[in-house]
């Protein structure tokens, strides 16, 4: 049979494409170079404690790119060995290298992964050997899903189902909450890897702490924590009712915080002043509520000798020995007699500008108590009358060194004014004494001073600038001897 020129023609093209398919098949698909001839391969041995599943033709991946199949498995007397065929020109680190049997799925095929712990160091090479302290299996599937089935069976069908369901009403809907909670998870992970020296640096310096806490202490805190925890147990309807109550409270606390909002800053700014003067008398506030206990069983004592008697009436067993004038009244510091207001005039005028106290040295028997005697809140061991000498350098100066007066009120030997004037104010115009109430200055000139003090005509006495009792009878003839109970209150001289 002859051929003919175009069947001729259609022979070879079908002949070339045939081979060129047959070239790729063999050398793209088939890689029958490496395959039969190790061309651009080379082979790692891997010894594993057992096969975990690993099968010939299995893939082998660094970084998640494969980079060679399983060629062989067989049995070794300690385990099994895999002969890994990798791809030549990719370069893997095998310094620390660890080689790790994973499955693609829970039910998938398993391949080997190549992890190295550095990135530095020699290349894996034709003929290497991974030890199997450098190898991990993944855990026998069929084991581990007979525990899950044997877990699951254990737990009661009706008791499951609620667990589901509760389990569903615990999570649902808090997909975007959910979801943050992993991001944050994974951003913590991350910063403690990133921060892997400081970590383990602190575990294992937290251990000679942990060993310097003695095994008695270690136990009567576990022992209080179990009563704690007994107690909760025990308590569990008043902790639910509480946890139950508490998201109500704390919406009706935020709504008064919302009404308060206004004013409750001004409130918190006022108190930061009223902070300020708390600290500065806080060893006064602690004297105080160390005394006050003493001070109210003092109190409750006067009643005691009343207490389990048949009087009628129960009360306070005090004595009304007022000691009035003992000692005498303290005047120096204070306004001239004859510029003191008679205590009959019911006006009000203002007051005199400046302080008026007992103005006697310090260690005086007269009016110790008073102002003169203030201790400083902030310089300990200083007493002055006022804060503004408290504050400066300036020391108290008394206008008189004893119970008798010394020079004119207005005028003293020590060349301070009465009332004494404050700091920055500027001192009252020369002046004379004001003409007593009801009464005009006369002409020609401010009258001179007049002294008036109160005289007793029955006995005669009365008390002088100074503030002593002097006596003179011969003032009222004939006056009559009965005395007021004012008078009675005063103690004869």
């Amino acid at each position: 049979m002859e051929l003919t020129r175009r069947i001729k023609i259609q022979l070879a093209i079908f002949a070339t494409i045939a081979l060129t398919a047959l070239t790729f098949m063999t050398f793209g698909v088939m890689h029958a170079p490496s395959q039969f001839f190790g061309v651009g391969r080379y082979n790692v041995t891997l010894q594993l404690p057992q096969a975990g599943g690993l099968y010939p033709s299995g893939n082998v991946t660094y970084r998640g790119v494969e980079v060679g199949r399983v060629k062989a498995v067989s049995l070794t007397d300690t385990g099994a060995e895999a002969v890994l065929s990798m791809q030549s020109g990719i370069d893997i680190p095998a310094k620390d290298l660890t080689a790790e049997v994973h499955s693609v799925s829970a039910v998938g095929e398993q391949y080997v992964a190549l992890v190295p712990r550095s990135g530095t160091g020699p290349a894996l090479k034709d003929g290497d050997v991974i030890p199997p302290d450098r190898t991990h299996i993944p855990p026998d599937i069929n084991s581990l899903l007979a525990s899950a089935n044997r877990g699951v069976n254990a737990i009661p069908k009706d008791n499951l189902k609620t667990v589901v369901d509760e389990g569903y009403v615990a999570v649902g809907g808090l997909g975007p909450e959910l979801s943050r909670l992993v991001k944050g998870v994974d951003n913590v992970s991350a910063a403690a890897r990133r921060d892997k020296d400081e970590l383990v640096a602190l575990i294992d310096g937290v251990k000679p702490v942990l060993d310097s806490f003695p095994a008695d202490s270690v136990q009567g805190w576990a022992s209080h924590l179990a009563t704690v925890t007994k107690q909760l147990q025990n308590n569990d309807s008043a902790l639910a009712g509480l946890l139950q109550k508490a998201p109500a409270t704390v919406d009706e606390a935020r709504a008064l915080l919302d009404r308060l909002s206004p004013t409750l800053p001004i409130v918190l700014a006022n108190l930061v002043s009223v902070g300020q003067v708390l600290v500065t008398y806080r060893a006064d506030l602690e004297a105080l509520l160390v005394e006050l206990p003493m001070g109210t069983a003092d109190a409750q004592g006067i009643l005691v000798p009343g207490m389990n008697t048949k009087q009628d009436y129960v009360g306070a067993n005090l004595s009304f020995n007022l000691n009035i004038n003992l000692p005498p009244a303290c005047t120096t510091g204070f306004l001239p007699a004859q510029q003191i207001r008679s205590a009959s005039l019911q006006d009000y005028p203002d007051p005199p500008k400046g302080d008026l106290y007992c103005r006697v040295p310090q260690d005086s028997v007269l009016n110790v108590r008073g102002a003169k005697n203030y201790p400083c809140e902030t310089k300990p061991g200083k007493r002055a009358p006022t804060a503004a000498m408290c504050e400066s350098d300036e020391q108290y100066v008394p206008l008189n060194d004893g119970f008798n007066w010394k020079g004119d009120a207005n005028a003293t030997y020590t060349g301070q004014s009465v009332p004494q004037i404050r700091t920055g104010e500027a001192p009252p115009s020369a002046q004379s004494p004001a003409a007593p109430p009801g009464q005009a200055p006369p002409p020609g000139g401010p009258a001179p001073p007049i002294a008036a003090v109160q005289y007793d005509p029955a006995t005669g006495n009365y008390v002088g600038p100074d503030g002593h009792v002097y006596t003179q009878s011969n003032l009222a003839q004939g006056a009559s001897k009965e005395r007021t109970w004012q008078q009675m209150l005063i103690p004869p001289r």
